[in-house]
């Protein structure tokens, strides 16, 4: 079951929070959909998606599986039936140049990949300190599923995600990426 079945969210992260770090995810109505809450000073990532603010009711958990990793595979479980639906491993060694996600399915085989938009503009950010913003394309089986598109603001770090061609059974996963992206990506130059 998937809980995005728009074709537009927003993913907010606050930047300017002292400790940690939360998210809103907005559908194309602006309305909150969805609220994750990262902890300060943890080792190994453990991020929860909730269907609000409130924290009542939880849709997705993402776990990384093991301890601050360069190349971290993250799993993602549905929370209401505890079933693992896939993970996202971040391809260490060629991120350094242009960040790069595997999609895994359940049984952690490749579905598709994430990946930033050119080397060039890739390059060029890690040296001008991320002035530009990030963009990432989507693709499942081979076919363009979705677009991530950053949106620079110094005090708050936004990914609108575009779904494009994309089955129910990977937009949770696909949403999961996009939490990860707004947490991770750009902070490593």
């Amino acid at each position: 079951m998937s809980y995005f079945s728009d074709n537009q969210y927003l993913i907010r992260r606050k930047i300017l929070k002292l400790f940690g770090g939360s998210f809103h995810i907005y559908n194309k109505n602006q309305k909150v959909v969805g609220f994750s809450k990262m902890a300060a000073f943890k080792l190994k990532e453990d991020l929860r998606i909730y269907t609000g603010e409130d924290m009542t009711e939880e849709i997705l958990s993402i776990k990384a599986r093991s301890v601050i990793d360069f190349s971290a595979t993250y799993d993602v479980h549905d929370s209401k039936t505890n079933q693992k639906i896939g993970a996202l491993k971040r391809e260490g060694l060629k991120s350094m140049l242009k960040d790069e996600w595997i999609i895994l399915n359940a049984q952690d085989q490749e579905r598709g990949r994430i990946k930033e938009d050119s080397m060039f503009l890739a390059i060029l950010r890690r040296f001008i300190m991320n002035l530009i913003p990030q963009n990432f394309s989507c693709t499942i089986n081979g076919k363009d599923a979705c677009d991530f598109k950053q949106n620079l603001n110094p005090f708050v770090g936004k990914i609108e995600v575009l779904f494009k061609n994309v089955e129910d059974a990977d937009r949770n996963l696909i949403m999961a990426g996009g939490i990860l992206l707004c947490a991770i990506e750009g902070k490593q130059s």
